[in-house]
């Protein structure tokens, strides 16, 4: 069972359908507040990181960022999805939404267009993390799937990786996925959407694809099809994704939820979550 007392009250605010075209773009906005001083630093830390290691192309830097961020953003269960980037950087943590938008940032950064693609996804996709709290995971979760424009293509962020001959080690030198044993997703599986790794640290490890093409439909470790509801399109921001479709839980919920979830560390227990929001 999921609930849809907790969701906002979602329908398309007024505006012409997104294109699955959408421009993108490398402009900031007000989540991807580039121009800030602390977003600025950690854009210039990738680029010194890219140089040291000979990163040459434009998706070879932005696998360096996810690599840094990987390290530098604890993942939590935020559920603030307007959260500005410079915010998570300044407190040392996000959920896997605000990580990826990080990626974003530094992206535009260095040049690259980005853009999102609202994905509606089932509520039971999380029912992993939250074992106890079933009833009141919401019925479906919006995401905000970014793609980057490199070499003229629209690459969607699980694609960073894709042909990467050291897939399943971080950029910055350390494991992005689960360690299998101690309790995350086997270096060799799919997602599971359990433990300590999230989807921000999947898409260094293995396939991640909510499409399902022929190749990998069906039980393959990179089909999520099964838990998407319905796509909403191409958006040129995350910004402009939210302001049209709302967040998933309504303002009192993620009030209430925010203090908690904001410092529950993925796959940490519920009683860590409250003493770290005791703290």
């Amino acid at each position: 069972m999921t609930s849809r007392l907790l969701m906002s009250f979602r329908s398309a605010a007024p505006g012409p359908d997104p294109a699955e075209d959408a421009p993108g773009s490398t402009r900031p906005t007000a989540i991807l507040d580039l121009e800030h001083p602390l977003t600025a630093a950690f854009a210039d830390r990738v680029r010194r990181e890219a140089r040291a290691r000979g990163a040459a192309t434009d998706r070879e830097r932005l696998r360096t960022a996810h690599g840094l961020i990987a390290s530098a953003v604890r993942p939590v269960y935020s559920v603030d999805d307007l959260r500005r980037v410079s915010r998570t950087l300044r407190l040392g943590r996000g959920s896997c939404s605000q990580r990826m938008a990080v990626l974003e940032a530094v992206a535009r950064s260095l040049g690259v267009p980005t853009r999102v693609r609202g994905l509606l996804v089932d509520g039971a996709f999380w029912y992993p993390r939250f074992p106890g709290l079933r009833p009141l995971v919401p019925e479906d979760v919006l995401l905000a799937w970014p793609e980057f424009l490199l070499d003229g293509v629209w690459v969607p962020v699980a694609d960073l990786f894709a042909g990467h001959g050291t897939r399943g080690v971080g950029t910055d030198g350390a494991g992005t996925g689960g360690s299998g044993a101690d309790g995350g997703a086997p270096a060799g599986g799919g997602f599971t959407n359990s433990g300590p790794e999230t989807l921000f640290e999947a898409v260094a490890r293995t396939a991640v694809d909510w499409d399902a093409p022929p190749a990998c439909a069906g039980s393959a470790p990179c089909d999520l099809s099964a838990h998407l509801r319905t796509g909403l399109g191409r958006f040129t921001s995350r910004d402009e994704l939210f302001a049209r479709h709302g967040q998933t839980l309504c303002l009192a919920a993620r009030t209430l939820a925010e203090p908690v979830l904001g410092r529950w560390s993925a796959g940490a227990g519920a009683k860590d979550a409250g003493d770290r929001a005791a703290a």
